[in-house]
Parts: C-alpha cells; structure tokens; sequence
C-alpha cells in the first residue's frame, strides 16, 4: 500500500535572480493526466474532505501555507505543512484528506485522471467501509 510521504522538486538558481521548480514526468509517481489549481480559499474553509477511488495526486503550495491532514485505513492520521513550492505531498487512492489555506495561498494538484465524479468517495463512512476492506 502506497503512503501519503513528502516529495522534493529541483530548486534551480539563486537568492539573487530567483528560482524555478520543475516537474518532469519521473517526479510524481503517476503520468499526470489533470492539472488544476486552487486559490481565494478564506482561512476558515477546510477543503478537500474525500477521498479516491483510483486517483492518485500531488499537492503543491505555490505561495502560502497549506495544512494537509490525510489518513490511510489502518494508518495514524498525518499532518503535512506545505510552506515551500519546491515540495508536494503525495496523496495515493482510498487517501482521505482535508486541505486549510493561508491568506493568499495558492494550490497547485497534479492528478493522475482526467475528473470524473464517480472517482471521488464524499462520505467518511463510504471511504472507511471500501478502503478498510482493500487494505487488507
């Protein structure tokens, strides 16, 4: 079973001129099929609240803070502090996790499918019943 774990993108240049991230194809552990961002979240939302059925992501604060709480069946929850645009989390499928922005935070998701709603799993007690029983 694939965990939520940290990952780090290139940092190329220098305080003086500036950086720049990329993310090349072997950087996540998925083909990137879906690219979205999100941004004006007030301080006191808490987004996110699901899970996926087959959609693995990585999250990634652009600018800002973002708080990331995630919890695997049978796993401790864990808490990921996004404050540097040069590091992600990886979030893998039957991941339940819940996102809370900074003022001006932006998010940037790399997602391994094209939407699909069918995908998401909106209710906790669905997300325990299916990914309790494939984690086994």
């Amino acid at each position: 079973m694939k965990l939520p774990h940290l990952l780090s993108f290139p940092g190329i240049g220098a305080d003086d001129m500036g950086y720049i991230s990329v993310v090349d194809q072997q950087d996540p552990p998925f083909e990137v099929k879906r690219v979205f961002w999100t941004y004006n979240t007030p301080e006191t939302i808490v987004r996110g609240r699901h899970a996926h059925y087959r959609t693995e992501q990585v999250l990634l604060a652009v600018t800002g803070r973002i708080v990331v709480l995630t919890e695997m069946p049978g796993q401790e929850m864990q808490t990921f502090v996004l404050d540097r645009p040069d590091v992600g989390v990886y979030i893998p499928p039957c991941c339940w996790h819940t996102m809370q922005y900074s003022a001006g935070a932006v998010q940037l998701t790399l997602a391994s499918t094209a939407y699909a709603e069918a995908d998401y799993i909106r209710s906790y007690a669905e997300f325990r019943r299916v990914c309790s029983s494939q984690s086994r």
